[in-house]
C-alpha cells in the first residue's frame, strides 16, 4: 500500500512541511514550536471546521486517494485466439464479421419498461451542489446527445431560490428543477432517461408528486444514505440571509445562523460559509414497500435505489427489499467516494471499498437467484473512469450488472468543454489544447460528427456537452476493443471468465479464478492427448 498521509492532501490545501511523517498520525516528525505551516492541525488551528471539506467550495469536486489491499487492478482481462460470442443472428464467426467496431455496447435496465442506453454507464448523482448547478447545461444536453442516464441528485428543490410551497408545505413550483429536466428531455431521443433523486427533505417536500406529474418524469430513485458517504447532503452557502432561509425551510444549517456570536464572525470575516445539512434516513421494510408502491401509484414508470458502502448486513437488506418490491435498478455505491461537498475524512476512512463491496453484492444476488428470486438489474459506484474498469466490473458482476456509476469521470468532460468555449472567446487557449488547434471544429473531434446530426441546432449544444459526448466515444471506441479481444460481440455475452486474478487475495474476495488455474483443466487435457 502507498504511504497515507492523514495529516495533509491537497483537498484540504494542506501540506506537511518535513519529509519525514509519521504514518498513523500524518504528524512531521519534527514538530517545530515556531512552525509557519501548513498541516492540519496547524490549519485547523484557526479555521476549525472549514478543513473538514475539500476547497475551494464551488470550485472543486474531489475523490478520496486511499490505497486499498485489492481493487480492479487486480485483475486482468482475458483475450482469445478462437471462438466468438454474441454475433447477430444469421452472421457467420470469422475475421470479416469479428471487427471491434461491430461490437455492440448498449445496455438496458427495468423490470418492465425497461430503459436503453448507447453505453453501459450512467452520471453519480448531480443534486444542490453548486458545482452541479452551475454546469447543469452541460451535463444534461451532453449526457441526452449520448443516449445514456443523468440522475438528478437530492435536495434540488429544497435549495432553489424560487422555490413555492403550498399550505401544507408541498413544492408547486421550482424553476431550478423545471430547468434541469427541460434541459435534458429537450435533447433526449430514444436512449437514456433522467432519474430524480430522493431523501428525506425531498419526500417531505413532495418533489415526487411534483416532477412526475408537472415535469414528467419517469424514474424517481430513492436514496439510503448519500451515496458513498453515510450522512445526509451537504452544501455551502456564502450569505447570511440564504442560510436563515434554508433553516426556515427546516433544513439543519450550522454553524447557527441565527446565533447573534455566529453573525458577528460572519460579518468580521472569520466565517465565510454556512453549511446546509439533510437529516439522516432511516429504512424500515415495510415503508420501503409502501414508498414504492406509493410512487408507482403517482405514475413513476420505474423506481430505483441508490444505496451506498453499507456493511452485509444493509446490502442484504437493500437487494431482498428491492427484490421483494420489484425495484428496476439497485445501484450499489462503494467506497472510498468522491463528491463535490463531503468530509474529507469520511471519504477516505468510511464504508466498504467496491470492489470487496461488488464481490459482496454478486454473491447475495446469486444468492437470490438460486432461490428463484427476482434480481434487480444492478449498477456499480466508486472510482471508475476509463473503459478496463468499466469492462473489469460488468464482466465480474455479469449477468446481474449493467452499468457503471461514474461521477467525476463524466462532470470532468463537461468542465473541459465548458472552460474551452471560454479560452476561445478570451483568445487564450492553454499549449495543452491549442496544439490541436484554435477553432472547436479542428479541437473537438466529434464536432463535426455533431454538426451533421443536429445542422444549425450544433450551435444550441455547448461545448461542455460536446465534451461529456466526445469523452463518452472514447469510452465506446475502448471498450469495443476490449471485448473485441474477449471474443465479446455484446454485453449480454460477457461473463465472470472472461476475467483473471492476479492474486489469490482478489481471487478469495472476489471469486474469480486465479491466473495460475484459469483454464488450467482445458490447458492439461491438451497437453495429455
Amino acid at each position: 500500500m502507498n504511504l497515507q498521509r492523514p495529516n495533509a492532501n491537497d483537498a484540504t490545501r494542506t501540506s506537511n512541511r518535513s519529509r519525514s511523517v509519521v504514518p498513523t498520525s500524518g504528524l512531521c516528525t519534527r514538530c517545530l514550536d515556531d512552525c509557519r505551516g501548513n498541516c492540519e492541525v496547524f490549519k485547523s488551528s484557526f479555521r476549525g471546521r472549514e478543513v473538514i471539506y475539500p476547497g475551494p467550495f464551488g470550485h472543486v469536486t474531489s475523490g478520496a486517494d486511499k490505497d486499498y489491499p485489492v481493487d480492479y487492478s487486480h485483475l486482468n482481462i482475458n483475450g482469445y485466439a478462437l471462438g466468438l460470442d454474441g454475433l447477430p443472428a444469421g452472421e457467420v464467426a470469422g475475421p470479416d464479421t469479428a471487427i471491434f467496431p461491430a461490437v455492440d455496447t448498449t445496455t438496458e435496465f427495468g423490470w418492465h419498461n425497461k430503459v436503453h442506453m448507447e453505453l453501459p454507464i450512467f452520471t453519480g448523482a448531480l443534486g444542490s451542489t453548486e458545482v452541479a448547478r452551475a454546469n447543469w447545461e452541460q451535463f444534461a444536453i451532453g449526457t441526452a446527445i449520448t443516449g445514456i442516464s443523468l440522475v438528478c441528485g437530492e435536495n434540488v428543490c429544497g435549495i432553489d431560490p424560487g422555490l413555492e410551497c403550498d399550505a401544507q408545505g408541498k413544492v408547486i413550483k421550482s424553476p431550478d428543477m423545471q430547468r434541469r429536466v427541460r434541459l435534458y428531455k429537450e435533447f433526449q431521443e430514444d436512449s437514456g432517461d433522467i432519474l430524480v433523486q430522493l431523501n428525506v427533505e425531498d419526500t417531505r417536500l413532495g418533489v415526487a408528486r411534483y416532477v412526475i406529474e408537472e415535469l414528467g418524469v419517469e424514474t424517481i430513485e430513492l436514496k439510503w444514505g448519500q451515496g458513498a458517504k453515510c450522512i445526509g447532503g451537504e452544501i455551502k452557502v456564502d450569505s447570511l440571509e440564504r442560510a436563515l432561509e434554508l433553516q426556515r425551510r427546516g433544513y439543519i444549517v450550522t454553524p447557527d445562523p441565527s446565533n447573534e456570536a455566529i453573525q458577528a464572525a460572519f460579518a468580521d470575516g472569520a466565517i465565510e460559509h454556512f453549511e446546509r445539512h439533510s437529516r439522516l434516513g432511516f429504512i424500515n421494510e415495510e415503508t420501503f414497500y409502501q414508498s414504492v408502491s406509493d410512487l408507482r401509484a403517482l405514475g413513476a414508470k420505474r423506481v430505483t435505489l441508490k444505496t451506498g458502502a453499507y456493511p452485509l448486513r444493509e446490502l442484504a437488506m437493500a437487494l431482498k427489499w428491492s427484490s421483494n418490491a420489484h425495484v428496476d435498478l439497485v445501484t450499489v455505491d462503494g467506497a472510498p467516494g468522491g463528491t463535490g461537498m463531503s468530509p474529507w475524512r469520511m471519504m477516505e476512512e468510511w464504508g466498504i471499498p467496491t470492489f470487496y463491496l461488488q464481490s459482496m453484492t454478486y454473491e447475495l444476488a446469486s444468492m437470490l437467484d438460486a432461490q428463484g428470486a427476482y434480481v434487480p438489474d444492478l449498477a456499480i459506484a466508486g472510482g471508475f473512469s476509463e473503459e478496463a474498469g468499466i469492462y473489469k466490473a460488468l464482466a465480474m458482476g455479469a449477468p446481474y450488472f449493467k452499468a457503471v456509476c461514474m461521477g467525476r469521470a463524466l462532470m470532468i468532460p463537461g468542465f473541459v468543454g465548458k472552460n474551452i468555449e471560454r479560452w476561445l472567446a478570451d483568445d487564450n487557449l492553454p499549449k495543452t489544447v491549442s496544439e490541436f488547434g484554435t477553432s472547436k471544429e479542428e479541437i473537438f473531434v466529434s464536432y463535426e460528427t455533431l454538426k451533421a446530426k443536429y445542422g444549425a441546432d450544433i450551435e444550441r449544444i455547448p461545448l461542455g456537452a460536446i465534451g461529456i459526448y466526445t469523452y463518452a466515444d472514447r469510452l465506446k471506441v475502448g471498450l469495443q476493443q476490449l471485448l473485441a479481444g474477449s471474443r465479446c460481440m455484446n454485453l449480454a455475452v460477457l461473463n465472470r471468465e472472461n476475467l483473471i486474478a492476479l492474486t489469490p487475495e482478489a481471487a478469495q474476495i472476489s471469486g474469480i479464478d486465479y491466473v495460475m488455474d484459469a483454464y488450467r483443466e482445458q490447458a492439461l487435457q491438451i497437453i495429455k492427448r
